[in-house]
């Protein structure tokens, strides 16, 4: 049964479904990852070749631990855990499992690339379900960066727990908090797209400029969070314009109509029910998104095998107690005079100079100095730790994030539009 429902009751089942309280232990983790064909690196991996390759684990027990395998609009794959007891499980399941997917790409001449934004490609669109096609109408209304973000970007994204009920470090409120604060910090920390089209962007992180550039009422950051996280974020996603509407033929509602507005009888098409709420949920793409458990969404893909480090440093800050202490005050000078989370123009100067900027580069020092001493205590193994550690001595200690890596990297191509989005922001 699906009920039809009206705007006081969408906005208490959003409440109750996006921050499910308890005790934080466990952790997952998305990988997201560009696909190429070395021999031709600059071309499109047509559909019917990644589907060849990916046959045998998408289908139920197709990889070891019960991870996922899905592709994303433009050819990207993604390797989605299972939740795990602890991050070093995590590591080891997702290794295990990120070895069986390497070989069968392999098996089909192809390699996984771990950037956050194709460099030299502009890929079509290769999924043409009725929500891909309505998400790049919606996203076209504004500009091309919607078809940018869908066909070219990949992402580290993180999963823990919501937290518990309390007020202190374990609870939902502190870490719902806490993980926007350390948002500019895992930008600077891990950017790492700074091509587009085969030329600089001016951008260490050009994926996260192309997230900024699209529809704010989906992809930014709820404002007003300090005092209640579930009230803030129904309000979000209630006052986000629909995206998708599931149905027959065409899934595009009217333009720019919210949620809420539907809900209140403004779109007589058919009355809202409860599966298109919890749809509509699934169309919001905040750096940090509540689905029950948090899912920090604001990190580029890593080259090799360093996505393990972002999963450690987030992890480690958010459910070690004295590592988040220490993360909260290390982050306060991006807050600017008592804020409870960075102003969005922080986030921006994370995004295009890295870890380079002073007041960014100084928290991401620390935050990474208290993830260190939270890796090094008994439980987790010494390999882990010393694969942070050879993170931080590489790049933050350094003043540079993976982005320097790739600054050199031979031009192609026009360049693509500049983005001046520090101007005017708050």
């Amino acid at each position: 049964m699906n009920p039809v429902v009206g705007e006081e009751d969408a906005e208490r089942h959003v409440r109750g479904v996006c921050f499910k309280t308890g005790p934080p232990r466990r952790t997952g983790v998305e990988l997201e990852w560009l696909v190429r064909d070395p021999a031709d690196p600059h071309l499109p991996v047509p559909a019917a070749r990644l589907d060849a390759a990916l046959a045998p684990l998408t289908a139920r027990g197709g990889l070891p631990y019960g991870g996922r395998i899905t592709l994303e609009p433009g050819g990207q794959v993604e390797l989605s855990s299972r939740p795990a007891g602890s991050p070093a499980a995590c590591v080891a399941a997702v290794a295990a499992e990120l070895a069986v997917l390497r070989r069968h790409l392999a098996g089909a001449g192809l390699v996984l690339d771990g950037t956050g934004l194709d460099a030299h490609r502009s890929p079509p669109r290769i999924l043409d379900q009725p929500r891909y096609r309505a998400m790049e109408a919606h996203f076209d209304r504004d500009g091309p960066w919607g078809r940018v973000m869908m066909r070219c970007t990949a992402a580290v994204q993180v999963c823990v727990d919501a937290g518990d009920e309390s007020d202190g470090v374990t609870g939902y409120r502190f870490r719902w908090l806490l993980a926007h604060r350390l948002g500019p910090v895992l930008v600077a920390a891990f950017a790492n797209s700074p091509l587009h089209r085969g030329r600089p962007t001016g951008w260490a992180s050009y994926r996260q400029a192309v997230w900024a550039r699209m529809d704010p009422g989906r992809t930014r950051r709820p404002l007003g969070a300090r005092r209640c996280p579930r009230t803030a974020w129904a309000r979000y996603a209630l006052d986000a314009r629909l995206m998708c509407v599931p149905g027959a033929g065409d899934w595009s509602p009217p333009p720019g109509l919210p949620l809420r507005a539907w809900l209140r009888g403004g779109w007589t098409e058919r009355p809202p029910t409860l599966a298109d709420v919890d749809y509509h949920l699934t169309t919001l793409f905040p750096p940090v998104r509540p689905r029950g458990h948090l899912e920090l969404r604001m990190i580029d893909a890593q080259p090799g095998d360093d996505w393990i480090v972002p999963l450690l440093v987030t992890a480690a800050l958010l459910d070690d107690p004295e590592a988040a202490e220490r993360a909260w005050e290390a982050t306060a000078p991006l807050t600017r005079g008592g804020r409870a989370t960075p102003p969005w123009s922080a986030w921006l100067r994370a995004a295009r100079h890295g870890p380079a900027d002073p007041a960014t580069g100084a928290a991401v020092r620390a935050c990474f100095d208290a993830a260190l001493t939270a890796l090094d205590r008994p439980g987790v193994p010494a390999g882990l730790w010393r694969a942070a550690a050879s993170y931080a001595e590489r790049y933050p200690l350094r003043g540079r994030c993976p982005a320097d890596d790739r600054a050199d990297a031979p031009s192609r191509g026009p360049a693509p539009a500049p983005l001046d989005l520090l101007e005017g922001a708050p």
